[in-house]
């Protein structure tokens, strides 16, 4: 069996273990959705990860969902995350950064009155919170064919900005209800281009960004992360052939690119992700733990029973700057504070105490 603590070679990284920090929203970024030197001191900190997923991060103005949360597409904000490359780098840690464009789970108040695009004009469920608080999501404007283009760009241009300002690379969101998963699910595209329509349609747009990001950056500096049927936000995939035919097209579509790794979140002992991975055929990072919190137990029985390769694990980390270390130790955890996971400033993001 193989020990949780054993190194492991993911793409252009050796990681120290196998588990990885998940990306964790905060909403703590600052003007312009530039990253504050307190978000230096807080992925500093969990450098011990080896490696750290970012938060979501929009890959254009357009891109962003919720209120203060970075971009990587400006030079203020290039600026501002080459200073939490540095501190997390110092500890010998590795950092990518998602990019997450939200597509309709958005609001123009959040983003300075830009419009929300989406694969087609069908507003998603619920609301969205914003600084006059919550409010309906408004109905997209569905993309032209001859911007989709456009997209694709917008993805290069951030992970080319990642890698100036000096991370260690890309995770491409296509999972929890956003812009790419928007695509994948029939319910969240009823185009009739050929972004819409067929599994292999609906499955065009995430292809060709994975394609042009790793060619732009390099495959093995670049993750991608879905969630089949995961069916959040109004992004149904509730016919199990077609996830089968979807997923399946995307990740042997994925498979010849090197990728770095492929991140999924689902149970990871269903035949659907085990055949997902079998396709793959690289590194696998499992993620079960966006319902419930993973525990090490549950990280060794993935990675012993030979489910994934890795484990992406969240709040642990949130609460704990040093989780390998207690981990290793077999200590006690400090317990997350909820009423402190979004916005606010050091109380809960960077004031958790460590074993020292």
């Amino acid at each position: 069996m193989t020990d949780v603590f054993e190194p492991i070679k993911v793409g252009i990284w050796d990681l120290p273990q196998r588990f990885v920090m998940a990306p964790l929203t905060r909403n703590r970024a600052g003007e312009q959705q530039v990253p504050r030197d307190i978000a230096a001191t807080y992925y500093g900190q969990r450098a011990s990860a080896g490696l750290i997923i970012s938060e979501g991060t929009q890959p254009s103005a357009t891109g962003q969902g919720y209120l203060d949360t970075p971009g990587i597409h400006s030079p203020e904000q290039i600026v501002g995350w080459r200073a939490v490359a540095d501190a997390v780098h110092a500890d010998g840690g590795r950092i990518v950064v998602q990019l997450m464009h939200v597509g309709r789970i958005a609001h123009p108040d959040n983003k300075d009155g830009r419009e929300t695009v989406a694969p087609s004009a069908i507003a998603a469920p619920g609301k969205i919170v914003t600084a006059d608080g919550q409010v309906d999501h408004v109905v997209p404007r569905a993309l032209e064919t001859d911007e989709v283009a456009g997209v694709v760009d917008e993805f290069v241009h951030a992970a080319r900005s990642a890698v100036e300002a000096g991370l260690d690379g890309v995770e491409l969101h296509a999972a929890n209800g956003y812009l790419l998963h928007q695509f994948l699910a029939p319910s969240t595209n009823q185009r009739s281009d050929q972004y819409g329509g067929s599994p292999e349609n609906r499955a065009r747009l995430t292809l060709e960004i994975a394609a042009a990001v790793a060619d732009a950056i390099g495959g093995d500096r670049v993750g991608i992360r879905i969630s089949p049927a995961h069916n959040i936000q109004g992004v149904l995939e509730e016919d199990p052939a077609d996830v089968a035919a979807t997923y399946g097209h995307l990740v042997d579509g994925l498979a010849p690119l090197g990728l770095a790794y492929l991140s999924v979140l689902a149970d990871p002992t269903t035949e659907l992700v085990k055949d997902l991975r079998s396709r793959f055929g690289g590194v696998v990072i499992a993620n079960t733990g966006f319902a419930q919190v993973t525990d090490l137990d549950e990280v060794k029985q993935i990675v012993d029973g030979g489910l994934a390769d890795l484990v992406a694990v969240g709040r642990p980390f949130l609460a704990n700057p040093d989780l390998v270390e207690r981990w290793r130790a077999g200590a006690a955890l400090n317990e997350p504070n909820p009423d402190t996971f979004y916005g606010g400033g050091a109380e809960g993001y960077i004031d958790y105490p460590t074993l020292g």
